[in-house]
């Protein structure tokens, strides 16, 4: 794209938990920015041609045997350069400064004070404390030649240091984090003050862009869509049919894991509003018999993600002179899925139960690959997508199955379907479903003494879960009021035969996941 040929920025990843973050403000800032592995060859790096380069956090030690180190030609490419947290310790270890272990560890909040003007900190009062959000156990204890410091933190007197010359700028605390004052100002400072950046990364030339990219891939030919009716797949589809309208075939397979009413919801926004065409198939009884007896998470992804493919083969065989399968891939799962340097144990397969055919012998468009989830939300915005699918919560792939645990049975989804329902009902009623970031519920595989009337009954637990989050990696409890929880207890238990108690969660991640399986 044109935007991104001339307005790039360059974030290269040393394995900082913020590096996606770092990634999403500076386009946030109006600037596309992509992140590479510190391993990216001087031919990638020369075909980018960025107007500026950050360098993310990491956990490592410059002065450790692990050290993630950085070809001489970055750091010497007379592109303008800003270091974060291990980002800055590694400028001060190439250019023959001095990073000591600190004898006071900066983890959390921290106070910075501007000690010397800079385009960095344009327009930011000198005289006040700034809260800034540390990570950090070593400190540059000696600054490399040409460079001069900019400030200091309570337990830093290097904090912020720069080499105007050279455009080269480090900063020991985090800008990107919400915690730190003023850090969308700093990153806007770096991209336009330093870098000469243009505010080109706009949601109408996202649109533009992506469609007459569509447009030069597909030309004439045939595209189908598996379609799961969440955020993603529906902006897909939405840009495709905008792009080559009549040319698209969208085909969406009911598992019988769906929430109550999606099905119907889903012909609704694409057939109805959307007028794209559509293909729904009844694959309820075959899911479920495949199913029947696996109670291992990782069998049922896989179970469904196979049986997935297989019936949509099957339906896209039907289909004459298809060239193309559309996906909807966004970048935090190629980040990802291509990160060399990555050392985070697999907790579970990908949420999607997608995925290439491989005999298919079909071509793969990707429209929304070099997006993040809040800017694929802003498109969706803007091409008329009802809001109730837009903000709607993260939903997996395999759907109800991996919030049910133990065996699957069709009593069990239809439970789960009502307890569902009225959790997300309750939210939306007292105005607090877009104030958390994800709610659930779980139905476990145990029983419990109950009374309804004079009766006694031995049936079954559910569990509810909302959590808060601003990335998915970390995330805490959302404080529903009780009464509220009292009153989706208490319809749960009257209106949905079979559930005899119902419990919240309050695990934040980590030490526990969002989902329970």
């Amino acid at each position: 794209m044109s935007n991104k040929e001339s307005n790039l920025i360059l974030i290269i990843d040393f394995g900082s938990q913020y590096t996606q973050l770092i990634a999403r403000r500076v386009r946030e800032s109006g600037v596309y920015s992509i992140v590479k592995s510190n391993y990216i060859s001087k031919n990638e790096f020369s075909k980018l041609k960025p107007k500026g380069i950050i360098l993310s956090g990491g956990p490592e030690s410059v002065s450790s045997t692990k050290i993630h180190k950085l070809s001489g030609f970055i750091l010497e490419s007379g592109i303008p350069i800003l270091g974060i947290c291990y980002g800055m310790q590694l400028i001060t270890h190439y250019f023959k400064g001095k990073v000591s272990l600190s004898t006071k560890k900066e983890f959390g909040h921290s106070t910075f004070k501007i000690t010397k003007s800079s385009k960095l900190f344009n327009s930011l009062n000198k005289k006040i404390k700034l809260k800034v959000w540390m990570s950090h156990s070593d400190k540059v204890s000696k600054l490399p030649v040409g460079f001069e410091n900019l400030g200091s933190s309570d337990n830093t007197k290097i904090a912020a240091i720069s080499d105007p010359i050279r455009k080269i700028y480090g900063l020991q605390f985090h800008p990107e984090v919400t915690h730190t004052d003023f850090g969308a100002q700093i990153i806007n400072n770096y991209l336009y003050k330093i870098c000469n950046c243009k505010k080109t990364w706009t949601t109408k030339n996202i649109i533009n862009e992506t469609i007459e990219n569509i447009r030069n891939k597909i030309k004439d030919k045939k595209v189908i869509l598996a379609l799961s009716g969440g955020v993603d797949s529906t902006v897909v589809a939405a840009l495709l049919h905008k792009a080559i309208s009549k040319q698209l075939t969208c085909i969406f397979i009911d598992t019988g894991m769906m929430r109550k009413y999606e099905v119907d919801e889903v012909k609704k926004n694409i057939s109805q509003k959307l007028k794209i065409k559509l293909i729904t198939i009844d694959a309820c009884k075959i899911f479920f018999s495949k199913l029947k007896n696996i109670t291992s998470p990782e069998k049922k992804r896989k179970v469904i993600g196979e049986t997935f493919i297989r019936i949509f083969e099957k339906e896209a065989k039907k289909l004459k002179d298809i060239q193309f399968l559309a996906q909807g891939t966004i970048y935090p799962d190629i980040i990802e899925s291509s990160s060399k340097n990555s050392k985070s144990d697999v907790i579970k397969s990908h949420h999607n139960v997608g995925g290439l055919p491989k005999n298919m012998n079909l071509k793969l468009v990707e429209p929304i690959k070099s997006l993040f989830k809040d800017e694929v939300r802003k498109i969706g915005k803007s091409l008329k997508i009802p809001m109730g699918l837009i903000n709607r919560h993260p939903f997996p792939g395999p759907g109800l199955a991996v919030r049910i645990i133990g065996d699957i049975t069709s009593d069990k989804v239809k439970i789960l379907q009502e307890v569902d329902h009225i959790f997300i009902e309750e939210l939306k009623k007292n105005n607090l479903y877009n104030k958390i970031s994800q709610a659930l519920a779980v139905f476990l595989p145990i029983k419990s003494v109950g009374v309804m009337g004079d009766q006694r009954q031995y049936n079954y637990v559910v569990a509810l879960r909302a959590v808060k989050t601003v990335d998915f990696m970390t995330a805490s409890v959302s404080e529903i009021p009780y009464n509220i929880l009292n009153k989706i207890s208490t319809r749960i238990v009257n209106e949905v035969e079979g559930v005899a108690r119902v419990v919240f969660d309050i695990t934040s991640k980590p030490p526990g996941t969002i989902e329970w399986e």
